[in-house]
């Protein structure tokens, strides 16, 4: 008999309309639907009629049920995983299904779209060419301060994720450990209150600060370790708020503003580099 396919496919983070035709097409097509949180996917399917059955696939899914999801795979169905939100796998446990659909043989396939991770590297205004995904930061501190400081010698651009109650904590800690680096802390990332704060640590620090209440899951794209430049050093400022204003799209004004703050130096001096002086 042959085996069926296990699609992993990617849903939307935040805005419904971010979903692939053919994402659309296979989750009305397979037999099973193997959902982080059959709850929260319902309203994605019901959104699209699909009516395909779904069943629960999370953090605590037992070995037992794993193995009649793979059973289903080994009798012919078709079986689709999505989790609450991007691309399963990513800071999920969907790699685990993954992994013993493989090792049975079954086919797995990727059916890619939208991913937070991606989404909010293109939109930082960092370094894009490489970057390093650290997941979530552990949440007692001594742990936390250890995985920063390990850290905090990499010099591509990293990305965190962190949740609401603990991004402060967080921020706090990575400046500590990596001194006032750019930093751009996406939030909320194509939802209604999506909000995306760019500078430096210590400036997103404040920001926060200010805020009596935060919600939403956080994304925290920091800049690397620079070799060249470790704070500002040997800057040209000119070729910096050239740079500032073609990748961020903002008038010149705003990028003196945004030297200023990420590199700590006085905005005066900045604006005088803007006019070449």
């Amino acid at each position: 008999m042959e085996t069926g396919k296990l699609y992993i496919v990617a849903t939307p983070i935040g805005n419904l309309e971010d979903i692939t035709l053919r994402a659309i097409r296979v989750l009305k097509s397979v037999g099973l639907v193997a959902a982080e949180d059959t709850r929260r996917s319902r309203r994605l399917l019901n959104h699209y009629q699909i009516s395909t059955p779904a069943t629960s696939y999370h953090d605590y899914t037992s070995e037992r049920k794993r193995k009649r999801i793979l059973g289903r795979l080994m009798e012919g169905m078709d079986v689709a995983l999505i989790s609450d939100a991007g691309t399963p796998g990513i800071s999920d446990p969907g790699y685990r299904l993954v992994a013993d659909a493989l090792s049975e043989g079954i086919a797995v396939l990727a059916v890619p779209g939208p991913s937070v991770v991606t989404a909010a590297l293109s939109v930082s205004g960092l370094p894009t060419d490489r970057f390093y995904f650290a997941g979530y930061l552990p949440t007692r501190k001594g742990a936390r301060s250890e995985r920063l400081e390990a850290l905090s010698a990499r010099s591509e651009t990293i990305i965190i994720h962190e949740a609401p109650h603990r991004v402060l904590d967080a921020l706090e800690a990575m400046a500590a450990a990596f001194g006032n680096r750019r930093i751009a802390v996406v939030r909320e990332m194509t939802k209604l209150h999506e909000e995306i704060f760019r500078g430096t640590l210590e400036a997103a620090v404040t920001h926060l600060q200010s805020k009596p209440r935060v919600r939403g899951e956080f994304t925290l794209v920091v800049a690397g370790a620079s070799l060249d430049n470790p704070a500002g050093e040997n800057l040209n400022l000119a070729e910096e708020i050239a740079r500032v204003i073609r990748e961020q799209k903002v008038t010149r004004r705003d990028a003196v503003r945004i030297v200023a703050e990420t590199y700590g130096i006085p905005k005066n001096q900045v604006y005088r580099a803007s006019l070449g002086k």
